[in-house]
């Protein structure tokens, strides 16, 4: 059998196309988007309390009274790279109450957060600790009561 150049050429190009998967001779390249950076950012402590003094939690509880009028959360963030922000969203209910945008400083942070306690604020609540990306780093629960 006789093949001529054009009619290799014609096969070559039948091949390419079959393990390539492309139809099209072009110099087009595919981008594939990068991947999300895991954070490394961490929650090394974290609780719901009745105040902070001293970049420390005091009196940790999961149930606030209302009499007490505030309640704070108090979290630890290690693996900070470079100044960095968090977020603590309180949520009452499951609807979105307050987000606090605070700022981190490497290696290593403490931050805290408040809400002034209301009577129509009874109920579960929750605060969502997450970084810049929403990446959800740390969930506290706790209640109002009377």
């Amino acid at each position: 059998m006789r093949f001529g150049i054009k009619r290799i050429g014609l096969i070559l190009a039948m091949v390419a196309i079959i393990n390539t998967g492309q139809v099209g001779f072009c110099d087009e390249k595919v981008l594939i988007p990068p991947q999300k950076p895991s954070t490394t950012l961490t929650v090394a402590r974290a609780m719901v309390c009745e105040d902070v003094k001293n970049l420390q939690p005091v009196n940790p509880t999961v149930v606030f009274s209302v009499e007490k009028e505030k309640a704070f959360c108090f979290a630890e963030i290690e693996g900070i790279d470079k100044s960095d922000t968090i977020y603590h969203d309180w949520i009452r209910r499951d609807v979105h109450v307050v987000g606090f945008k605070l700022a981190l400083k490497p290696p290593r942070w403490s931050i805290s957060s408040s809400i002034t306690l209301r009577e129509t604020d009874k109920g579960p609540w929750r605060v969502e600790i997450t970084d810049m990306d929403g990446n959800i780093l740390k969930i506290l629960r706790f209640s109002v009561v009377d």
